[in-house]
């Protein structure tokens, strides 16, 4: 039987679990190099504003990690799907400097686009703790099923545009204590997982595709069911934020993500690694984007998606692991 002290141990990380035999046991803590600064990426890069004005960020306490630039009457506002917020800084300074007309000007979000899609619902208004405001989209950028799906809901105008490609991966700590190896690894129950929630991440369809290719409906089920009741999957709400943060902070020892955010955290210098997974195995997502209906900022909003999608743009995504979209249109 589980000792109580370890069961407490596992309630304590925050996830609701049921006494069992099975529950797995506590990973290493691996501290990230600045452990003061939480997130540990953030380096104040992407945000687009020039005048910055009274400058108050607390770690932990006040931090909008995914809003970036000035809300206050935007040249070009885009709802970005998050998986890829960091290469967001440079692709928003090369695009300012082919249109200098808008340096300083754009505004973005980078939530999961499950989200982001309530947010258009709303109106764009949007509240993170005491705080309310509003900014519309001009450009929704998602998966290109996702970016379909609005088209067809009546928010997103056609065409969508597709531009990268991108593949999986399994994110661990820079030494993986667990030895993680292959996707099957996951079932087992001495690996605590951290897995983007299915009610709105959008990456976890191609999760379970590779889970299924792997291991069967019996994998998949495993660690999307079973060990959510246990205790040994937590599901996030940012995956792209909170994985390598509950990798670093030794809530987990293993996560499923978009090969480009393990490339990114081990460019960074973060204590993450990641493990390949067979082509056999993995699935390719396709990034695509729209100009939302209503936009107020067209030219801009057309600018953009045309740049992203340019050799210029693309090869900013390829310092990260994604590849050029080779299809044709959709």
């Amino acid at each position: 039987m589980l000792a109580v002290g370890a069961f407490a141990a596992v309630v304590g990380a925050g996830s609701a679990v049921a006494l069992t035999e099975t529950a797995p046991a506590a990973p290493t803590k691996i501290l990230p190099p600045d452990s003061a600064v939480s997130p540990p990426w953030q380096g104040e890069k992407n945000n687009d504003a020039v005048n910055r004005g009274f400058e108050f960020t607390v770690p932990d306490a006040d931090n909008l990690a995914d809003f970036h630039g000035n809300p206050s009457h935007p040249a070009l506002s885009l709802y970005v799907g998050g998986n890829y917020f960091f290469a967001m800084a440079p692709l928003v300074k090369a695009f300012e400097k082919k249109y200098p007309e808008y340096k300083g000007r754009l505004y973005w979000e980078t939530l999961p686009p499950g989200l982001l899609v309530r947010q258009m619902k709303a109106g764009g208004t949007v509240t993170v703790g005491n705080m309310t405001w509003s900014v519309k989209p001009d450009v929704y950028l998602a998966g290109l099923g996702a970016v379909k799906k609005q088209i067809s809901a009546g928010l997103l105008q056609a065409p969508a545009v597709p531009y990268v490609t991108n593949t999986l991966t399994i994110m661990v700590a820079s030494d993986n204590p667990k030895g993680v190896k292959t996707l099957a690894d996951l079932e087992r129950e001495d690996i605590k997982l951290a897995m983007p929630n299915p009610e709105f991440e959008g990456i976890t369809r191609q999760i379970q595709e590779s889970l299924e290719k792997a291991g069967g409906k019996d994998l998949a089920q495993h660690v999307y069911h079973d060990k959510v009741g246990t205790g040994g999957t937590m599901l996030t709400h940012i995956h792209h934020r909170q994985t390598p943060l509950w990798i670093m902070q030794g809530k987990a020892d293993a996560g499923v993500t978009w090969q480009s955010e393990a490339v990114f955290q081990e460019q960074a210098g973060h204590p993450i690694r990641h493990v390949d997974i067979p082509a056999a195995q993995n699935t390719t997502a396709i990034y695509a984007g729209a100009i939302v209906k209503g936009s107020q900022h067209r030219k801009a909003a057309q600018r953009w998606l045309d740049f992203i999608r340019s050799d210029e743009g693309v090869s900013i995504f390829k310092q990260y692991g994604f590849q050029k979209y080779e299809g044709k249109g959709a």
